[in-house]
């Protein structure tokens, strides 16, 4: 293959890539740290850990999991909205379910930074994470 038409592929590949807006880049204000990724007995299936961290003020976008999200809020105020839903704040020591593919968003809506440990069972091999539209 010539370096002309080499150069095509990989700009439409990476122009494809991009459209798939997978959350890589952290949002100011919000910062997700995994801590462990395993996989499953279930074919195809894996399990992250991850704390997120929010300044006061920060927010994570509409976004969505190829899998569930579980979480214990570890210290904060949080207010969690998933599509369909009316909002919900969660304060230190609750816990919080997002079924698998379910547009969300969540926002530290304390004077505190908040803290959230999430477990997610995903498909193996998927952003962890899409922002939504």
């Amino acid at each position: 293959m010539k370096y002309p038409a080499l150069m095509t592929v990989f700009s439409v590949a990476a122009a494809s890539l991009i459209g798939l807006q997978p959350l890589n880049a952290q949002q100011p204000g919000f910062k997700r740290v995994e801590l462990q990724r395993s996989d499953l007995s279930v074919a195809g299936r894996e399990a992250v850990v991850a704390r997120a961290d929010f300044d006061p003020d920060g927010i994570v976008g509409r976004h969505s999991h190829p899998g569930e999200e579980m979480g214990y809020i570890i210290e904060g105020t949080v207010q969690l909205e998933i599509d369909g839903k009316p909002p919900v704040i969660s304060k230190a020591g609750d816990v919080y379910f997002i079924p698998a593919g379910a547009v969300h968003a969540a926002r530290n809506v304390g004077k505190t930074p908040a803290k959230v440990l999430a477990t997610y069972i995903v498909v193996k091999g998927k952003p962890l994470t899409t922002m939504a539209n």
